[in-house]
């Protein structure tokens, strides 16, 4: 553990840095230092700095996931074509075409984990910053004596910000262990809700009938209860981040699918349909909803010239 808090160290640097301004800032607007709504929001605005500053890494991971739903298709052909072949050339080949089809869409397995990877440490950089003042430790930097001293005095609603749910339960604080269950139904409904906007409205047709889609939608079901464990184990300070960062995606994902929808997906389809009210579609969107609906050109449309022998021959 020792290990990781060194590797960590730049990060906890900057945690400490932004949870410093944001507290000062608050403080400096004449709020309580020490009060528990202070701190949470200085949390917060810890969470708008980093979900802030990973908008562009979000954007090429939303572009990801939507290539590799799109890829879907594809790779059932690949896997359908080395079916029963488990001979260490097939395994190979088989590999081989599937990276040059991830390259060809420039795309790969990894890239939509991205956004969650660089998350991660900043989660525990903040964990670690808020464990050391919960133990009366200053910090490496700007966690100074009286900010550790103000923290370890915060409470919202009587529940000290420091507590886990299972200090809580042994303590008798039953604030706590009510505001840490409500946090996490909150994180499993919100997480839930995401996901499922993003696999019933911005999934296009084909791609639903391929069996990633049907795996994605089991993990659906699944990964939402990993945040259990973050609510017993972690502080309260802890689960509001990860919360408030839940809400930040659930808002931007909505942004996205309302303004940036999979081609051939319901919500593509709503968004085409509010532009043509709005008179507002382009000649090549316009091309595009022929070409993904299958439609034929309209009698109003312009017809390719035909030249004079081409006129004779049909005569």
């Amino acid at each position: 553990m020792e290990f990781l808090e060194t590797l960590l160290w730049p990060l906890r640097w900057l945690v400490e840095l932004f949870l410093m301004l944001w507290h000062q800032l608050f403080t400096f607007l004449g709020m309580n230092p020490a009060g528990g709504v202070t701190w949470v929001l200085s949390i917060i605005g810890l969470v708008i700095v980093v979900r802030s500053a990973l908008i562009p890494v979000t954007v090429r991971q939303i572009k990801a996931q939507r290539r590799m739903m799109d890829l879907a298709p594809e790779m059932k052909k690949i896997q359908a074509k080395y079916k029963g072949k488990s001979d260490q050339f097939s395994r190979e080949a088989m590999s081989r075409e599937t990276m040059a089809l991830y390259k060809k869409h420039g795309t790969n397995p990894f890239s939509s984990c991205l956004p969650i990877l660089i998350q991660m440490p900043v989660f525990f950089s903040l964990f670690y910053v808020l464990r050391h003042a919960a133990e009366n430790t200053t910090g490496i930097a700007f966690m100074n004596e009286s900010l550790t001293t103000s923290f370890n005095a915060a409470e919202i609603f009587g529940a000290p910000l420091k507590m886990t749910f299972t200090q809580g339960w042994e303590s008798g604080n039953w604030m706590v262990v009510s505001l840490l269950g409500t946090i996490m139904v909150l994180m499993i409904a919100s997480q839930f809700f995401t996901q499922l906007q993003i696999m019933s409205k911005n999934v296009s047709d084909e791609t639903k009938a391929s069996p990633m889609y049907r795996q994605q939608r089991i993990m659906l079901y699944i990964i939402p209860f990993a945040f259990l464990f973050s609510g017993v184990a972690f502080p309260l300070a802890l689960n509001i981040y990860w919360f408030t960062s839940n809400l930040w995606t659930m808002g931007q994902q909505y942004i996205v699918i309302r303004n940036m929808p999979t081609p051939g997906s319901d919500a593509w389809r709503q968004r085409q349909a509010r532009l043509k009210a709005k008179g507002k579609l382009t000649d090549e969107e316009v091309a595009e909803i022929d070409r993904i609906e299958g439609n034929t050109p309209s009698q109003g449309q312009r017809q390719q010239p035909v030249g004079k022998k081409r006129a004779k021959k049909k005569k």
